[in-house]
């Protein structure tokens, strides 16, 4: 499965690009990838506008919002629109603005970092001084990672520890909840240095220590790395491993994590969320958009106070698809119709089971859906559907799901 994976993703890097559908026409459209200027090609999207127009006279659509956009990434053009620059909330669609900025600004080799550091002196196999933690916001820690710390401070010959552990937290502001989060929901909380997802990394740090036969006499404490300590281990996770996780099962706390990493990319002091927010903007206005439009409030769509529009979706999905390098990791980050992530239960049959790449999003009140999908023409398509004012999700997603249908059939 992971090989025929591998396989249908360069195929598609062979067929996606700028100027690769002029390619395919003047190879005579080798594997039946049809050009713009064909009459067959012009058939198809016609067709396929006329069916989607159609649908916008479904009951769902009377006393609800639509805001949609399919464009056709081989052809370079758009295949139908509809509200595409009217202002909706996202919901987890936010996250594919926040994987397309990271990976636009970090690079598909970045990592997360947390690291470990002492200051003091050892004596004998006893350090008589602190033990410091610092956090990168590494969301995926667990404790068999701090088993690797504690490990590691065995194997420098360190059997007791006389002094303090600290928890270095400055990655960071202090808030611990995005903007714009409901009050009365317990999301999990934005801190730079935890173990399975909770803020107890110190706590099951002493007891991966003890575990190892370190003697411990501390106290523990919160505090910033100071100058002149000596790290001694650093641990680093792949941006690819977050965002799979993050992408597969429209993880919050993966996307803040991620949204963080952004805000801190280009300052030395602690990130806020209004520096990812503004990076989001400059990418924006760089992809051709008025930035002022949009608001980006945190990295995960929890936030009531971001807004996106249709048209600004699929711009974000041709920047993550026309770079090959992002694209590797971007594309099969996605969940597959039928198959994993939050698309495992839908689209389980032809003809788009395993042909919709794409991200979810489920709040009250709204049901949205954005991502790739391959068209029977051969040619491969970004789509963004925004179903906003809904009572139940059930008829947005039956919508959703045939709308894909229609580009996929």
């Amino acid at each position: 499965m992971r090989n025929m994976t591998r396989i249908i993703l360069l195929c598609l890097m062979l067929a996606i690009g700028h100027g690769s559908w002029a390619q395919d026409t003047a190879a005579g459209n080798a594997g039946g990838v049809l050009a713009p200027s064909d009459d067959a090609y012009s058939a198809w999207a016609n067709g396929t506008r006329e069916r989607l127009e159609k649908m916008l006279g479904v009951p769902l659509l009377i006393k609800t919002q639509v805001g949609m956009m399919v464009y056709d990434l081989n052809a370079g053009q758009v295949v139908f629109a509809h509200n595409e620059r009217q202002r909706m909330w996202p919901g987890a669609l936010l996250q594919i603005v926040t994987a397309v900025t990271a990976l636009d600004m970090l690079g598909t080799d970045y990592g997360f970092h947390t690291s470990l550091s002492y200051r003091g002196s050892v004596q004998g196999d006893t350090l008589r001084g602190d033990l410091y933690f610092v956090g990168g916001f590494d969301p995926t820690l667990t404790r068999a990672d701090l088993k690797a710390f504690a490990d590691t401070i065995r194997r420098f010959g360190i059997r007791h520890v006389d002094g303090m552990l600290v928890a270095d937290l400055s990655m960071k502001d202090t808030l611990s909840r995005g903007e714009g989060w409901c009050w009365d929901i317990d999301y999990e909380r934005l801190i730079p240095l935890q173990v399975d997802r909770k803020d107890e990394f110190l706590r099951v740090m002493m007891q991966e220590m003890r575990a190892a036969g370190i003697g411990l006499d501390v106290t523990l404490a919160k505090g910033k790395l100071p100058q002149g300590c000596t790290e001694i281990y650093r641990h680093c996770t792949g941006i690819d491993k977050v965002l799979h996780q993050m992408m597969k099962k429209s993880d919050n706390l993966y996307a803040e994590a991620m949204f963080y990493q952004i805000a801190k990319a280009n300052t030395t002091k602690e990130a806020k969320a209004a520096d990812a927010s503004n990076a989001e903007k400059r990418l924006v206005t760089r992809l051709g958009l008025d930035d002022s439009f949009y608001s980006f409030a945190d990295g995960s769509g929890i936030s009531l106070y971001s807004y996106v529009t249709a048209e600004l979706m699929v711009a974000m999905l041709k920047h993550g698809c026309y770079n090959r390098e992002f694209f590797t990791q971007l594309y099969p980050s996605m969940p597959v119709s039928g198959v994993d992530g939050t698309l495992a239960a839908r689209m389980k049959k032809a003809p788009c089971k395993g042909k919709v790449h794409a991200m979810t999003g489920s709040a009250p009140g709204l049901c949205t859906m954005a991502g790739y999908c391959q068209a029977s023409n051969g040619h491969t398509l970004c789509f963004v559907i925004l179903n906003q004012g809904l009572v139940s999700p059930s008829d947005a997603v039956a919508f959703q799901d045939k709308v894909c249908e229609v580009l996929c059939r």
